[in-house]
């Protein structure tokens, strides 16, 4: 197993795609039962490279494939893999505690289906993911970049709209949450605007646990908007 920020080859591909970071780095500590997950070389993380995913071997009698972007801790995105075993899941995120986090889950609960990346999810998009090949997209409670000059940093832009798009076979999904009031208006505009994507607010789907993080935005009084669009 090849950790993302150690190999110079993987720097490289990824400054092959250089762009505007769409996260902020976060510090944490990382426990044992984590880093005995990181550390097992046969585990289900997937390295980044610069080379296309060979789906039908990583995901061998499974037609759906979804990717879910950051993860936090993993806690939804164990729940929804319990509850539908038939889709391949690949779950990128680069906090390295939450990452270790789930693997240690997916092996205790044994979810076969689900692969992990541990890096920035524009450039796996860009990189590893085959034309048409998605199921759909899961973007839940991503980086709000609140200040207006840092806007631009929101992974919710034309541009990854677009790409996102590529990679999403027709009828296939792109579900995501927030609980930045302006933020959702900005995702509303700019899926709103494209004319590949289809949809708009939704109340909570009952398959999408409720997060810690949402929690605390509740808790707060911040209000959750639920989008779902399609690809037309």
């Amino acid at each position: 197993m090849c950790r993302v920020s150690d190999s110079p080859e993987v720097a490289a591909a990824e400054f092959h795609h250089a762009h505007i970071r769409t996260f902020k780095p976060r510090r944490g500590r990382v426990t044992q039962k984590q880093n005995a997950a990181l550390t097992n070389l046969n585990g289900p993380i997937i390295t980044v490279t610069d080379q296309l995913l060979d789906f039908a071997d990583i995901w061998p009698g499974l037609d759906d494939v979804v990717i879910e972007i950051g993860f936090g801790t993993g806690t939804a995105t164990v729940a929804m893999a319990m509850a539908d075993r038939t889709t391949g899941l690949l779950a990128i995120d680069v906090h390295t505690p939450g990452v270790g986090e789930l693997l240690h889950r997916i092996d205790e609960e044994a979810l076969t289906q689900v692969r992990v990346i541990e890096g920035d999810a524009v450039v796996v998009l860009k990189q590893m993911i085959p034309p048409h090949s998605l199921a759909g997209v899961r973007l839940y409670f991503p980086d709000p970049w609140p200040k207006a000059r840092h806007h631009k940093r929101r992974i919710v832009q034309p541009e990854y709209a677009a790409l996102i798009a590529t990679l999403v076979r027709p009828g296939g999904f792109w579900h995501l949450a927030t609980d930045i009031v302006d933020y959702a208006e900005q995702m509303i505009e700019v899926l709103g605007a494209s004319p590949v994507w289809a949809g708009g607010p939704i109340d909570r789907p009952t398959y999408r646990p409720v997060t810690k993080y949402e929690s605390i935005a509740l808790d707060a009084g911040r209000p959750i908007t639920d989008l779902l669009y399609r690809r037309v």
